[in-house]
């Protein structure tokens, strides 16, 4: 009788241990799924917004509405790249992102040639710790701030403000924060392109959840 129930308690702790095993494994595939979930919001948002972008130059054309289109259908094609390196939906999207933005007016259009965003001086990025710190007025309270997918020095897009309006925006989850110039319109408050997105983000997250954006001089 004691051997028999000596071998049911090691019974019922290998059993026990391998019940926690399980849990535990089960919590890091959780929390592996959460994270890729993360990065694939954000690509779908900034997929959406630069999609909703291209519709509103459709729809309201001026002379410059090709070069937009050209351009943000080359962006499109390096967040699909993206989608697909990350195990994302390739083509899906936000539906729920921001409504096209209209045309911008024709003073505020970039000169002829130039793609927005993508050239020297686009924009006066800064890091964590290098933002000069002036006073700045709250916008677009509860906005979510991801990427355009644009190259070149780090600027944003802004279907709130005008070009050449100064934003600062930061990450509250890191404390990182950057300074830069609106250069184009867009589909969201604050669209970061990737120079200036690297600046905040979180390692392999391509969204910001808990983001201040704020108007600065």
């Amino acid at each position: 009788m004691s051997r028999k129930k000596s071998f049911s308690r090691k019974k019922k702790i290998a059993l026990l241990v391998g019940a926690v095993a399980l849990v535990g494994g089960t919590a890091v595939a959780m929390t592996g799924t959460s994270q890729a979930s993360v990065e694939c919001d954000g690509l779908n948002t900034a997929l959406a917004n630069n999609q909703r972008f291209i519709d509103g130059q459709r729809a309201a054309p001026d002379a410059l509405s090709d070069a937009r289109i050209k351009n943000r259908q080359d962006v499109i094609e390096e967040i699909r790249r993206k989608q697909a390196a990350s195990g994302c939906e390739v083509g899906a999207s936000d539906t729920g992102a921001a409504p096209p933005a209209e045309a911008p007016p024709a003073e505020a259009a970039p000169p002829a040639g130039g793609e927005e965003g993508t050239g020297e001086g686009a924009g006066t990025g800064n890091g964590a710790g290098s933002d000069p710190g002036r006073a700045g007025e709250v916008v677009c309270a509860g906005s979510t701030v991801t990427l355009s997918g644009e190259a070149g020095a780090p600027a944003a897009s802004s279907n709130e403000f005008p070009v050449g309006t100064t934003l600062r925006v930061t990450n509250l989850d890191n404390g990182k924060s950057t300074t830069v110039q609106v250069t184009a319109a867009s589909g969201s408050c604050a669209l970061l392109n990737d120079a200036a997105f690297e600046q905040v983000r979180e390692p392999g997250k391509f969204l910001i959840r808990n983001a201040r954006i704020e108007r600065v001089g």
